[in-house]
């Protein structure tokens, strides 16, 4: 194949060209595995982090077909969604020719074939060489991308047209560039393998779990032969590697754990640590849970599986790792029991992981009182593989199904909706769909937002559960990769959130209402949390709230947007405790209060948020033992004196401290005797402290005062701590008589009006009397 020069500016670039596998030879036999088909789980994972099944990409992109100057960031993206449109259609692929650069050596070209590409080689005149079936029958269809001057990969040649009959959908799993046993299958392989079930057995579970043959993914011989690797299966050359760094890392942090289940380095089991920063941030955010096991991979034997969480400002947060070495249920039990007993025993509010069986009976069993949600993701990418031939004969299935799930508000509403697809597109009996259904109550957003998740939208939420190791760990890392890229992340992360600290504490909120609630947010949220409350602050001026039932304790209003009466929620206000409740439940899953609940403070003359309605884990104090309530009620308070403030300038003096000591053994020695004598003042000071408040309190203050300076002042203080109190007891006896003044006289106007509506009656009743007369 020819290839003319790539114009670049002025100058013309010249090419070698290369081919990455013999294009004669018949890549449809299971014997041909040294040729190079675009892989199966590479696509799963490339669309897992692009948009579909998790990322922030564009999930139409799957539907496009490829045109001729069609954009694409690297030469990966580019084949792996040629690989995806050609599974849509109904037939394989695999990479062809490319072109190098004879100034860097650099591809820059790349062509992806059909399978059926090309001619087979003639066999030898001897004829040893086993008959075959021909596959190879010269189709012309392709797919050519070249590198842009700007770095990105156009596609400067597309052929559509294909010169052989294609594949049905049901038939697509067979050919090899489609084939992949995905994680949930690894998991059931595994345990039935373990109870002594053979390939055939195996497979025909499978193909009932999955609801018919197509729908299982792969073929009996890919099942075969992950059945004979993972009988091997074990971190290999890299095992030692590992293991020394999870000691290594034990010397160094008393805080770390690690543990194995059964012979870590010659018996398939699982590996687990976490840090002594991960266990403590599980104390600040162990609220919500994620489990991912994206990662897990049947060519790269790198089964990563992070625990994570979100910190105060929404950012991903570790909890501890895993190395699936064993994927079956005991597997899972053993690890979440052992990463339970590492968190001290705290069971989490909510889990989120990948539509699988065998975890979900794992977290049953472990964490029976956490709400466990599927990743909305992941099911809508496996609805991708069980729905393909719907996919292929009905384009807007996608759309439709899509916004069934995110886009209704109700539980009625969602049913509605799932009916009439099922209708629409005949798929009252499809397996796969019933048993989503019958599951329903675990990854449809409408019937999880009672439960927090710490999503700030329940709906549009992207439930997307491998973000900590984005860009850093993916499919294709190897053993020897992971623990340097496993660093990596820990540190940019580390870094991310310590940027957003200083933005949160040293740079301005912009207000934009005068409402005092506003500026108390701005002074507890974290910057970004901040943000989001305004978002739904200022989008009360839009919401008009009516009362609707007024039972006296409580009243139901009526929040709806002006010009949307369709769209209606209603909220539940007791104003003497100022808690209210709205049919959105955004505060019950997000942990921040809707614009429904505002609109409703708005008229109540409500001016400062109340405490409760303020989670920690979302204010600037979440990581210290801070002061959440004083900040609530709008007292001031000096940031330098904080103990956040104190913890976070001692810590960073403390890490260039070490930097600088650690330089050479001439500075380590000084900084390590300096470093004494800091502990000795330290304690000294903490002696003192200890014995001026030791002694036990009497309304307030001291009954004697042990303290080796100022006894003075330290009396002193204590008197105006008492005055203090009782001026503060007296202002709220005070008030406690001016509510019950406010109830009397609001039951005395109740009752007033009452007795008007009742003479209005007989008066009314007396004139129909009259005109029957």
């Amino acid at each position: 194949m020819d290839f003319e020069p790539l114009n670049v500016g002025n100058q013309v670039i010249e090419f070698q060209v290369g081919l990455s596998e013999d294009p004669n030879d018949d890549d449809d036999d299971d014997d041909d595995y040294n040729d190079d088909p675009v892989d199966a789980s590479a696509t799963r994972d490339f669309f897992s982090t692009n948009g579909v099944g998790g990322g922030e990409g564009d999930p139409s992109l799957l539907r496009l077909e490829p045109y001729e100057g069609m954009e694409f960031d690297s030469e990966e993206s580019a084949r792996i969604f040629y690989n995806s449109y050609a599974r849509r259609i109904g037939f394989g692929t695999r990479v062809s020719v490319y072109q190098r650069s004879r100034r860097d050596g650099s591809i820059i070209c790349r062509q992806v074939v059909c399978s059926r590409e090309g001619f087979r080689r003639r066999g030898s005149e001897n004829g040893t060489k086993r008959k075959r079936t021909v596959t190879r029958v010269g189709c012309k269809a392709q797919l050519t991308v070249k590198k842009q001057p700007s770095g990105k990969w156009a596609v400067s040649k597309f052929v559509k047209e294909h010169n052989h009959e294609l594949v049905s959908p049901d038939k697509v799993h067979c050919l090899r560039s489609h084939r992949h046993v995905s994680g949930s299958a690894r998991s059931l392989i595994d345990t039935l393998q373990a109870a002594g079930m053979g390939a055939s057995g195996v497979m025909s579970v499978l193909i009932r779990e999955s609801g018919g043959v197509n729908n299982v993914g792969f073929t009996k011989v890919d099942c075969q032969n992950y059945m004979s690797s993972s009988r091997q299966k074990t971190l290999g050359s890299g095992g030692q590697l590992v293991f020394d760094y999870l000691k290594r890392m034990q010397e160094e942090d008393p805080n770390f754990f690690f543990a194995t289940q059964g012979d870590f380095e010659n018996s398939p089991g699982t590996v687990f640590w976490a840090d002594g920063n991960a266990r403590k941030n599980y104390g600040y955010f162990g609220d919500t849970l994620t489990f991912d096991t994206t990662y897990r991979t049947n060519r790269y034997r790198v089964p990563f599986a992070p625990f994570t969480g979100l910190n105060h400002h929404g950012q991903p947060v570790l909890f501890g790792c895993a190395l699936l070495l064993n994927e079956s249920e005991s597997s899972f039990v053993w690890l979440f029991q052992t990463w339970l007993a590492a968190m001290s025993g705290h069971l989490p509010v909510s889990i989120t992981t990948n539509h699988d069986r065998i975890i979900k009976a794992a977290v049953a069993q472990v964490l029976p009182g956490t709400r466990h949600r599927f990743c909305k993701w992941n099911i809508f990418w496996e609805a991708r593989e069980k729905l393909s031939h719907v996919y292929h004969l009905h384009p807007a299935f996608e759309s439709d199904f899509q916004r069934c799930v995110n886009g209704t508000e109700s539980t009625d509403e969602f049913e509605s909706c799932w009916e009439s697809l099922l209708d629409r597109y005949d798929l009252g009996d499809n397996e796969w769909l019933l048993m989503m259904y019958n599951s329903r109550h675990q990854w449809v957003p409408v019937y999880l937002k009672d439960s927090f998740f710490g999503e700030t939208s329940i709906t549009q939420g992207n439930d997307n559960i491998n973000s900590f190791f984005d860009g850093y760990i993916n499919a294709t890392t190897s053993i020897h990769v992971l623990i340097k890229e496993y660093e990596r992340a820990i540190a940019a992360r580390y870094e991310k959130e310590v940027k957003s600290d200083h933005d949160t504490i040293y740079t301005a909120a912009t207000l934009r209402t005068p409402s005092p609630m506003e500026k108390q947010a701005a002074s507890v949220y974290t910057r970004r949390l901040f943000m989001k409350f305004q978002e739904e602050l200022v989008e009360t001026l839009a919401y008009p709230a009516t009362i609707v039932d007024d039972r006296g304790s409580e009243i139901v209003y009526r929040v709806a947007k002006f010009g949307e009466d369709h769209k209606v929620h209603f909220v539940r206000f007791n104003a003497f405790e100022k808690k209210a409740s709205c049919s959105c439940q955004m505060f019950e899953f997000s942990g921040i209060i809707c614009r429904h609940i505002l609109a409703v403070f708005r008229v109540t003359n409500v001016l400062t948020l109340p405490s409760h309605y303020i989670l920690k884990r979302w204010t600037r104090n979440a990581k210290s033992a801070g002061v959440i309530y004083d900040l609530a009620l709008g007292l001031p308070s000096n940031s330098q004196e904080s103990f956040y403030s104190r913890y976070e300038n001692l810590r960073q003096e403390a890490i260039k401290y070490v930097e600088e000591g650690a330089k050479s053994l001439d500075i380590y020695n000084a900084a390590m005797d300096a470093l004494h004598e800091a502990t000795k003042k330290v304690a000294q000071a903490k002696r003192q402290y200890t014995g001026a408040v030791q002694s036990t309190l009497t309304n307030g203050c001291r009954k004697e005062v042990h303290c080796e300076s100022q006894p003075g002042q330290l009396q002193s203080s204590c008197e105006e701590q008492d005055k203090k109190i009782e001026e503060l007891n007296i202002e709220l006896d005070n008030a406690t008589q001016r509510c019950e003044e406010y109830r009397a006289k609001l039951l005395a106007i109740l009752k007033d009006m009452e007795d008007r509506k009742l003479k209005i009656m007989v008066n009314v009743q007396n004139v129909r009397l009259n005109l029957k007369v």
